[in-house]
């Protein structure tokens, strides 16, 4: 199983960046706008459909949001990943911002590099969405 792992700082304070991660249908709006297009809630808001600036959309339930810890798990639904469980964690940071975590356990092994490169960006929109207000 390979695992990735993007470790980041934003210059958000924490609680900022977690209102921002933790509100699930926000990706497109408040998380990674221009890296996501569009983010639309099924199920109750359990399950988002996610549609990326390339046109690839994919589905994600959300596992977990811990408020406390600031963490939130989700996993795919679907597409070339027979295993996809991600989570994000946002902790303190220096000078005030922020540190994340991103980390993705995924299978196939051969989907990794895709993988790992949307992650890049999407790591670059969330610098860019996440700078101190």
């Amino acid at each position: 199983m390979a695992t990735l792992r993007k470790q980041f700082d934003v210059t958000a304070p924490p609680a900022a960046a977690w209102s921002a991660v933790r509100e699930f249908g926000a990706l497109h709006t408040r998380l990674v706008p221009g890296f996501v297009k569009a983010c639309t809630l099924e199920q109750d808001g359990t399950v988002r459909l996610v549609t990326f600036a390339s046109g690839m959309q994919v589905r994600e339930r959300l596992v977990t949001r811990d408020d406390a810890g600031r963490r939130l798990v989700y996993t795919l639904e679907g597409g070339r990943a027979t295993h996809y469980n991600a989570v994000v964690e946002v902790h303190e940071g220096a000078a005030g911002g922020s540190r994340m975590t991103w980390t993705v356990d995924l299978l196939p092994d051969m989907i990794a590099p895709a993988v790992d490169a949307m992650m890049d960006g999407g790591v670059q929109a969330m610098q860019s969405a996440l700078r101190a207000a």
